[in-house]
C-alpha cells in the first residue's frame, strides 16, 4: 500500500522545458553541504551494495534542494535525476522510472504551492468539485502555475484522508473538510503570507467525528484507563 502522499501519478498535462535550457541551469547541479550529509544518513540505513534502496529519499532531497533555490516546492530537472542515479551508482532510466511514477516528485517547475486536490470518490460525492471552483476562481487551471508563480493545481488521486473528505494536499501539508469559502480563504492566507491551520478546518480532532469525540470521551484530556469501568 503506498503510504500518505505517495500516490500514483494522474495525466494532468505538464510543459516541460526545453532541454538547453535546463541544462544551461541545472546542468552543474550538486547536493550542498548540508543536503549530503542527510543523503549519506538516507544511504547508511542499507546495506553494502544495496544503496539503490535509498533513491526515493535523495529524490526527496534532491526536490527540495531545487525548491529552496527557486523559491518554489521544487522539481526533478533531468540533470538533477542523473546526478542522483550517480550518487548512487544506478543506470538513470531506474531513477527516471522512480521519479515518474510518484507524483510527491515533479518532473516540470511547480509553483510556491503545489495544490493538488484529491479527486476520488469519497471526495467526489464530499464536495471536491467546490474546491477546484475555488482553485479556479483564484486564477488556477488543472496543470498549469499561476502568473505570479504562487500556485500549481493538480486533481490527483487518493491522499488518504476519506474521512474528512474534501481535501488538498498542499506541499507537504493536508488541509481537510473543505467547502469552496474556507478554500478561497486558505489560498488567500498563503498568498499573503499569513500562518494556516493544518488538517481540519471545522471543529474536529484529527478524524474524529465533527464536533467532538462522541465515545471514549475521557481519552481527550488524558490516557484514561477504562477496565475497572467494563463489566
Amino acid at each position: 500500500m503506498l503510504s500518505r502522499g505517495v500516490h500514483p501519478l494522474m495525466a494532468d498535462a505538464v510543459h516541460i522545458p526545453d532541454e538547453a535550457e535546463v541544462r544551461a541551469r541545472w546542468g552543474n547541479f550538486a547536493f550542498s553541504p548540508e543536503t549530503a550529509e542527510k543523503a549519506q544518513a538516507i544511504i547508511a540505513r542499507y546495506p553494502a551494495g544495496r544503496q539503490a534502496s535509498a533513491v526515493m529519499g535523495l529524490l526527496d532531497l534532491a526536490q527540495r534542494q531545487v525548491g529552496a533555490e527557486t523559491n518554489t516546492q521544487g522539481w526533478l530537472p533531468v540533470p538533477v535525476i542523473e546526478y542522483v542515479a550517480a550518487q548512487l551508482s544506478m543506470p538513470y532510466m531506474r531513477v527516471y522510472e522512480v521519479a515518474t511514477f510518484y507524483t510527491m516528485y515533479n518532473m516540470a517547475p511547480v509553483g510556491k504551492f503545489h495544490v493538488q486536490v484529491c479527486g476520488t470518490t469519497p471526495c467526489m460525492l464530499r464536495g471536491s468539485d467546490d474546491v477546484l471552483a475555488a482553485c479556479k476562481s483564484k486564477g488556477m487551471v488543472k496543470g498549469g502555475t499561476t502568473a505570479d508563480g504562487l500556485f500549481t493545481l493538480n486533481e490527483v488521486e487518493c491522499l488518504g484522508a476519506c474521512a474528512n473528505a474534501p481535501m488538498v494536499q498542499i506541499n507537504d501539508d493536508n488541509f481537510e473538510d473543505l467547502t469552496f469559502d474556507s478554500t478561497v480563504a486558505l489560498l488567500d492566507a498563503l498568498a499573503a503570507g499569513k500562518p494556516v491551520k493544518i488538517g481540519p478546518q471545522i471543529d474536529r480532532q484529527t478524524s474524529c467525528p465533527e464536533g467532538g469525540p462522541t465515545a471514549l470521551k475521557d481519552m481527550v484530556s488524558e490516557n484514561h484507563d477504562y477496565r475497572g469501568e467494563w463489566k
